[in-house]
């Protein structure tokens, strides 16, 4: 596995509450990588160290096998898509412009879209079955079509790693599935897809590898089969689980 993004010794945290307490994972190329881990566990805390958007007390990350702190913002704009938890469309922008915000790191400030960018525009929006929505404004889709929309946004960037926070929260089974379906498509191609969960079952089975997080640590990390192992899932989640047949488990669309 080629490793995209590492985190050694990782201590952060804000103001005088830490979160991060000696993180040590990482996320590879051409793989899906499930965070989970209750409410204030760090995983998006994870990402924000990862974007520079936090500066973490100590430890050390590389991006791309190079150290955070050499990276240039726009180089660092480039190598990692971020998509946020917010799916909330603020004002009736059209879908189109809104995915052409992912091309800013590529362009000089206030340039105007050169042919890559209408092609990666076009692209992401292709990959995303969200074409159709082109021209229409983002305040008119439902929940499931602008988080395919802002998904495409985040695609468009073209970076090497993805770091795609709570896609399924808030969307319908069907819509879960198709995220899903989506992120391991983007892992196909080469990305390194980083995705936090709270859903054991879509982590299952879609993520490649999950990363535990419990109290600002690593509890587990590894394979579904072996990172949702009883141990863990007593002493993490505080559960009990049973693996039966007779469950209903939304598994695959219907075109």
């Amino acid at each position: 596995m080629s490793t995209a993004l590492s985190f050694e010794d990782i201590f952060a945290g804000y103001s005088a509450m830490p979160v991060l307490k000696g993180i040590v994972t990482a996320f590879g190329a051409g793989r899906v990588t499930g965070l989970l881990g209750p409410n204030g566990a760090g995983k998006t805390t994870l990402f924000r160290v990862a974007l520079r958007l936090l500066t973490p007390s100590s430890g050390n990350i590389r991006v791309l096998d190079r150290p955070l702190e050499q990276w240039s913002g726009s180089a660092l704009a480039r190598a990692i898509a971020y998509l946020p938890q917010e799916t909330v469309a603020h004002w009736p922008v059209e879908v189109r412009k809104l995915v052409a915000l992912g091309r800013l790191p590529h362009r000089a400030p206030f340039a105007p879209l050169s042919m890559a960018d209408d092609e990666a525009v076009e692209n992401s929006l292709l990959r995303c079955d969200a074409l159709e929505f082109g021209r229409r404004p983002i305040s008119d889709l439902s929940a499931g079509e602008r988080a395919r929309v802002l998904l495409a946004r985040a695609l468009a960037v073209g970076a090497p790693i993805l770091l795609v926070d709570e896609p399924a929260a808030h969307l319908d089974p069907a819509h879960q599935l198709r995220l899903m379906e989506l992120l391991r498509a983007e892992a196909a191609r080469g990305t390194a897809v980083a995705v936090t969960l709270h859903d054991l079952t879509l982590a299952s089975r879609f993520c490649d590898d999950l990363v535990i997080l419990h109290g600002g640590r690593v509890a587990a990390h590894g394979p579904p089969s072996d990172a949702l192992g009883a141990e863990v899932l007593q002493s993490v989640f505080s559960i009990n689980v049973r693996r039966i047949e007779t469950a209903v488990v939304p598994w695959q669309r219907i075109e």
